[in-house]
This record gives C-alpha cells, structure tokens and sequence, in this order.
C-alpha cells in the first residue's frame, strides 16, 4: 500500500515553513504562556519542535536545524518559566541537540531539569507525577498528557546522562498512568484521574489524550531500547488501543473528538496522532499489518486538513480535563504547533511506507 511521494514531500515542506511562523492572529487565550506562538516555551510548541527535530533526522535540512538552535538560543536569553509537566516538553529535543552538537550549556539545562523531575516534580499517588502546570499544581490529578510531555524526556536524558535509574522511573510512571487511566471495557484512555475523589472526571474517552500513548509509547520503546515483559504490556495494551480505534475511525479518515462520541466535532491532531503510531507500529512489527488501511486512511485525511499555506486545520485547542463530553466539544478549533508536529510525524511515516 504506497501513497504520492511527491505529494508527501510537499506537504512535509509546507507544515514545516508554516510552523515557524506560527503565531496568534485572533484568539484570546487564558493561559499565564500563550499556547499559540511558536516562539514561546510551552507544551504545544515542545511538541512541535519535536516533529521539527524528526524532519530534520529524516531530511538534513540545514535550515530545520539553524530555526532549532536559534529558537533554544532565544528562548533561554530571555529566561525559562517554572518547571512543571507542561514547561518539560520542549527538553526532548533540546536533548537530542546535546547528542548532536555536545554543546554544554545546553547539556547543563537538561541535566537540572531532569535532576528536577527526579528530586521536585510533585508526586501524587502511587507516586504518579502530578499534572501540574504553569500557575496551577492540580492537586492530585495526573492525566495522559504527561507520558508526552516529561516522560519521554526523562527516559531520554537516563540515557543520555547514564543514569538507568531515570529510564525505570520512566517505565513506572508508563504503568501507573496506564493503571489508572485505561479503560477495559473499551480499551480506550481516560484523560484524567484525581487521586482526591477517585474518579476519571467525566470518564471522557478524548481523543487527542488517546493520540498521546499511541504515539509516544512507540517512541518510548525504540527511545530506551525496550525490551521484555514491559514491553510486551505496554504493546498489549496499545494493540487494544488500536483495535477500539480501528472500529471507531469516521468515513473521513479523521476520529470524532470525543471517541465513541458521533455528535463531537472531527478532529485533525488526534487522527495525526494515531496515524503515525499505527503505520509505526506496522511497520516496526508492533501491530498487525491489517491495521495498515487504518493508518493510510488517517494519512490522506490529515494531508486533506493542509491548506494553502501549509496549516493543519480541524486542530482542537490546548485541553485541560474536563467533567463531561460537552466540555471537550466546547474547546475551539485553531491552528497549533502540535497540530503541524503530529502532523509531520505521519507524513514522514508516509515517506518510509512508500520506501517499504
């Protein structure tokens, strides 16, 4: 099963240039740091400097690799914000510039920011890392997002750093996440737990939060080498991810917003999301190869969501958890950096089923 090179490449060009310029034209956003701009250290532009980073493993390109460093440069005259689970995201890719260049000041950030994770990052129960965010600890709550966001960093700078006990805490909170977040019945994810009341909030089943495991855990497994009956689990566990979301994907290609939900609006970043860990997954022997249609669907939906100008439509707005379905059909549809990120991710996985 193949797709158009040449329409690949062109829209891998298009989303790149277009997030580099990313910036908020028009909405008005309640976040201490704008989750807009790509020239702010958040969550959503960590995200997107990570498929930046990939596209420039894949490519070369010179140009991907100067915006890299010069975004870091910038970012860290000015002065970093608060360490939370949020503010870790963009250290996945600044670690993987200490693995390219060696430059040190670089490698100190990483290594106080880890140590910081490590030593300070709150811990809820089981000892969970707590979701807390910029102006807000959330108190007793851990959701999906954080494996995306500070744990693949962690497992990251445990290698590079040689610190084995950093990859185990990395495969901990893995299992503690899945335990409190799967849901059987269905074999989708939650988006949030309180340790507090004990419940899932509105035990949504949310999409964008799903695409968080579908995508990192294959990152995961080939980022520490992984193998045995950890392994095993958290593949066990995606294959049930993927057979729900295999029933549950629209006509289109794309996934509602709300999973198992009709009434909820399509949704770009989700179906990029998924996309790429299926073909992924297929393609490293994860999953079964009848699962390929699957992510070929999701590719040519997602490509379809490219305007003019190289931007991802149909992306739903930064999302904290929420306490019913309503909340997460309310959230707006803007363009975002990890809309343009997922979204290169799949095309770039869109390359090596070509090439296969």
């Amino acid at each position: 099963m193949t797709v158009n090179r040449e329409q690949v490449l062109e829209a891998i060009g298009k989303v790149s240039e277009a997030m580099k310029t990313m910036k908020n034209d028009s909405l008005e956003e309640k976040y201490p740091i704008g989750l807009i701009d790509i020239h702010l250290w958040e969550w959503p532009q960590g995200v997107g400097l990570y498929g930046m980073y990939q596209y420039y493993e894949e490519t070369k390109d010179e140009k991907t690799l100067e915006f890299l460093k010069n975004w870091y440069r910038a970012r860290l005259k000015e002065g970093l914000p608060e360490k939370n689970v949020n503010t870790c995201s963009p250290l996945i890719t600044l670690i993987s510039l200490c693995e390219l260049t060696g430059d040190q000041a670089l490698e100190a950030v990483c290594d106080e920011w880890s140590r910081w994770i490590m030593e300070e990052l709150i811990r809820t129960g089981d000892g969970a890392f707590q979701h807390m965010i910029t102006g807000d600890p959330n108190d007793g709550q851990i959701l999906i997002d954080t494996l995306f966001m500070t744990v693949l960093f962690l497992a990251k700078a445990g290698i590079y750093f040689g610190r084995p006990e950093y990859v185990e805490e990395a495969k901990r909170q893995f299992l503690i996440h899945i335990k409190y977040l799967y849901d059987k019945q269905t074999g989708l994810f939650y988006h949030g737990w309180d340790f507090n009341e004990k419940h899932n909030y509105g035990a949504v089943r949310w999409g964008r939060g799903n695409g968080w495991y579908t995508c990192g855990v294959v990152d995961f497994i080939d980022m520490i080498g992984l193998e045995g009956g950890i392994k095993h689990y958290l593949l066990d566990t995606m294959r049930a991810q993927v057979t729900a979301l295999a029933e549950l994907q629209h006509e289109s290609g794309l996934w509602h917003t709300v999973l198992d939900d009709p009434d909820s609006y399509l949704e770009s970043s989700c179906a990029a999301a998924f996309g790429y860990g299926i073909l992924k997954g297929v393609r490293k022997g994860y999953l079964d190869r009848s699962y390929l249609s699957n992510g070929v669907r999701a590719l040519q939906a997602v490509m379809d969501q490219i305007n003019d100008d190289g931007v991802v439509m149909q992306v739903s707005y930064g999302t904290p958890v929420g306490n019913d379905a309503q909340f997460y059909k309310d959230i707006p549809i803007s363009p975002m950096t990890y809309g343009q990120a997922l979204t290169l991710l799949i095309l770039m996985e869109g390359l090596k089923l070509e090439a296969s």
